[in-house]
């Protein structure tokens, strides 16, 4: 059996210029991994099959799951008589704005790779990513990075300041298609994209909590008014930046102190039953 971690993602920043005639939206988003993962295991079969095995009772263990996809892609384009079986230990939260499906699928790449002797790139595996979902790419690499078009185009950046995360959902799911669908672009306050990687290639912590921004948010707070309540409670226990991760419900909170963080994660213990008080990883996977 051969293990790979897959970790969650943070959006540092979420913009969204327009709408393309593929129906896809044009995004520019900063994310970075951060120290909260799923762990795969992946064990080869001789029946060719794929079989998805999950701690979890909400995801599906059939080819509506990115994981099973990207052994089947890998199958299909080079002619992959085995079969595995994939085991899938859920840390991350399911539908909560962390890209927890995309990167399982992304580490299936990874580790199949591996255990296939396929000896393809990161950059092979991450243009195999974007034909399962828009962040599959970036979850290949990890990292730091700037993704644009419709996420699947990948820019490396340096790691953030170094500092705590703390991630925080409300027992809610949110329908990524029905928030794009209630976006109004005229309507946004645009994130600066620019500062924001001025912000991580100087290392300036201050100047990166300034900088934190996504448009999505006020869609998702207006369907899920619970979400603006996890936001003002985390800027209240004294976060020095707080915004929601992709199209939500997760909201997270940056911080640089250690006592604030302890008082940040047990007072929102009270409103929340999944909260997390982790570090960003910032660095980018290699193939070993």
């Amino acid at each position: 059996m051969l293990y790979v971690k897959a970790p969650a993602k943070i959006n540092l920043t979420l913009d969204v210029l327009y709408k393309r005639p593929d129906q896809y939206h044009e995004v520019e988003m900063i994310m970075t991994t951060v120290d909260l993962a799923d762990r795969i295991g992946l064990d080869s079969r001789k029946d060719g099959q794929i079989l998805i095995s999950s701690s979890s009772g909400f995801i599906p263990n059939d080819s509506r799951n990115l994981a099973y996809q990207a052994a089947q892609l890998l199958k299909d384009t080079y002619g992959i008589q085995e079969g595995v079986l994939i085991t899938i230990d859920k840390q991350i939260p399911i539908a909560a704005g962390l890209a927890g499906g995309s990167s399982d699928a992304a580490a299936t790449l990874r580790g199949l790779n591996k255990l296939w002797n396929l000896n393809l790139s990161l950059d092979t595996l991450a243009e195999l990513g974007a034909k399962i979902g828009s962040d599959v790419s970036f979850c290949v690499y990890g990292g730091t990075a700037l993704a644009t078009g419709r996420g699947e185009k990948i820019q490396e950046l340096p790691a953030p300041p170094t500092c705590w995360v703390v991630l925080a959902k409300p027992k809610i799911g949110v329908s990524t298609a029905q928030v794009y669908g209630a976006l109004r672009l005229d309507e946004v306050k645009h994130p600066n994209t620019k500062q924001m990687i001025e912000a991580i290639e100087t290392e300036n912590y201050d100047l990166m909590c300034d900088s934190v921004g996504n448009v999505l948010e006020t869609v998702t707070f207006n369907l899920h008014p619970e979400v603006v309540m996890i936001k003002e409670q985390m800027k209240r226990f004294g976060a020095d930046a707080v915004l929601m991760s992709g199209s939500g419900p997760t909201v997270f909170g940056l911080v640089d102190s250690e006592s604030r963080l302890s008082r940040i994660y047990n007072g929102l213990r009270g409103f929340c039953e999944e909260v997390f008080a982790i570090r960003m990883l910032g660095e980018r996977n290699s193939l070993d």
